[in-house]
């Protein structure tokens, strides 16, 4: 057995982080999956089911609202009954959810499929953070959380898009759907044998705590509304970014879909980084400091993207890149350490997930609405001027939080 170091067996915490990091890769990819597939020309879906674009962005609203909902039920419900007994049956049935996505037959039944699959998701976002800082070293809580996030994001949006235009080169999109559902019962099984309940059940919650009592640190009530803003700039970009890059030059910037594309992998790519580094990089020089330099960093790069126009790909494609590393560093670290360090004790999954329930029920679900409504009126371009102004409003209320890292606290 690894040497154990105050709690902590290091053997543990690197392979529970593993299995962390592969299984919320499968969430996003079968998350992202859906609209890569309606909107391939290789795939039959939209025509089979009757699918318009505005029904894929109202399933992917449902299931983002389904998740914030569930991270935080489902969370306080792991502080009560313990870890695994809620994380496998979440992973079976998201990865039976998207084998059933490849079986609907009308868009009622799809819905109906999604939206327990976003269900089936949240607890492992809010619990999946339970479990990684259960295992993690105090000093490594950043990294370790940053580590399994990431892949979301490298799965979902970076890789999503490959893996999907390659399967249905050859497959049919029922197949495809249940191709991407088979790992993801196999890391049930795993997760089942391997997650550790937590060793102290009273320090950890087996009685749980009042759900108020969870609002005594400042950033318990700081974290979810500045979160909003960053899940508001993550999921406006995603909503409208390939219309702007499309729409004809005036309305947009007039790029033919592969260059969109092409233009489109930074926010994937971005994405990943960031959610790795910069959680990793506020172990050292701290939580605060590191969000609200992500923050301004997003809502400057963002800005700047608004302003380049079609003449250079590479510049649309690295302002972008910037614009979704600091975007998603921020979410990362919001959702991750920076919940966790607040939680009281036995509360750290209802912790994380009522500060993932404010981030996706408002900035995933009700955002891209208000910028849907601002684009009709007032072009597309306002829209992500709308993303931009609320990651600087992210910043100012970022302004308050309270430092938590270890590192910082002991120095």
């Amino acid at each position: 057995m690894a040497q154990e170091e105050k709690g902590w067996d290091t053997s543990y915490e690197w392979k529970i982080i593993l299995l962390l990091s592969i299984t919320f890769g499968l969430v996003g990819l079968d998350r992202f999956i859906l609209p890569i597939i309606l909107q391939s020309p290789n795939s039959t879906m939209a025509a089979d089911l009757g699918l318009s674009p505005a029904d894929g962005g109202a399933m992917a609203g449902y299931l983002g609202m389904a998740w914030g909902v569930s991270a935080f039920v489902m969370g306080y419900l792991a502080d009560k009954v313990g870890r695994r007994v809620v994380l496998a049956p979440a992973i079976l049935v998201f990865s039976l959810m998207s084998a059933f996505s490849g079986m609907a037959g009308s868009v009622v039944g799809l819905v109906f499929v999604r939206v327990i699959m976003g269900i089936a998701e949240g607890p492992v976002a809010s619990t999946g953070v339970a479990v990684a800082v259960e295992a993690s070293k105090p000093e490594r809580r950043g990294l370790n959380n940053g580590v399994f996030q990431c892949m979301i994001s490298l799965f979902g949006l970076a890789l999503g898009p490959i893996i999907a235009t390659r399967l249905l080169d050859s497959h049919s999109w029922h197949a495809v759907f249940m191709l991407v559902a088979l790992p993801g019962v196999v890391m049930a099984v795993l997760m089942w044998l391997v997650v550790r309940e937590p060793a102290k059940r009273a320090d950890t919650g087996h009685g749980g705590g009042k759900v108020l009592g969870m609002f005594g640190h400042r950033n318990a009530k700081v974290a979810p509304l500045t979160l909003i803003c960053a899940m508001g700039g993550i999921f406006v970009i995603a909503a409208l970014l390939t219309a702007y890059l499309t729409a004809p030059v005036g309305a947009g910037l007039g790029l033919d879909p592969i260059t969109a594309g092409n233009v489109f992998s930074a926010v994937g790519v971005g994405g990943a980084i960031g959610q790795f580094a910069m959680p990793a990089i506020s172990d050292y020089i701290g939580r605060k400091l590191s969000t609200l330099a992500s923050y301004i960093l997003a809502a400057i790069s963002l800005y700047f993207f608004t302003q380049a126009g079609p003449e250079s790909i590479s510049t649309l494609w690295t302002l972008l890149f910037f614009a979704s590393l600091f975007n998603f560093a921020a979410l990362a670290i919001l959702a991750g350490p920076v919940a966790a360090e607040a939680a009281p004790p036995g509360m750290l999954a209802s912790m994380a997930g009522f500060v993932i329930f404010a981030g996706e029920f408002v900035g995933g679900g009700i955002s891209p609405i208000i910028a849907g409504g601002i684009a009709g009126k007032y072009g597309l371009k306002a829209a992500l001027y709308f993303a931009a102004c609320g990651l600087v409003l992210g910043f100012f209320v970022a302004l308050f939080l309270k430092e938590t890292a270890p590192r910082k606290l002991k120095a």
